[in-house]
């Protein structure tokens, strides 16, 4: 388990942009696939972006082309850099391993919303 502290989340108008920060505790962080969850009252977590500990990187169609996923494994820190926003976007954002283990614990999240 790596515990795990999200952060950066807030209110901001559409267009706007956000940045988030995931800090993970442990020694093997840099050897994990990390991931930026999301998820609305009512309906499943979804996995958004997700990045390999060499730096590959994978995003949903949902953000493609307007979030980028980055790491510094040095830090222990995931980032979620995100633009344009829209307001389907409003969310609470968390990250974890991706895909995250069974059972996995995981941090409070970052409110993000998106709304004029």
């Amino acid at each position: 388990q790596v515990p795990l502290v999200e952060s950066g989340g807030g209110l901001v108008q559409p267009g706007g942009s956000l940045k988030l920060s995931c800090a993970a505790s442990g020694s093997s962080f840099s050897g994990y696939r990390m991931g930026w969850y999301r998820q609305t009252p009512g309906k499943q977590r979804e996995l958004v972006a997700a990045i390999t500990g060499s730096g590959l990187k994978d995003y949903s169609d949902a953000v493609k082309g307007r979030f980028t996923i980055s790491r510094d494994n040095a830090k222990n820190t995931v980032y979620l850099q995100m633009n344009s926003l829209k307001p389907e976007d409003t969310a609470v954002y968390y990250c974890n391993r991706a895909p995250s283990a069974p059972g996995a614990n995981w941090g409070q999240g970052t409110q993000v919303t998106v709304s004029s």
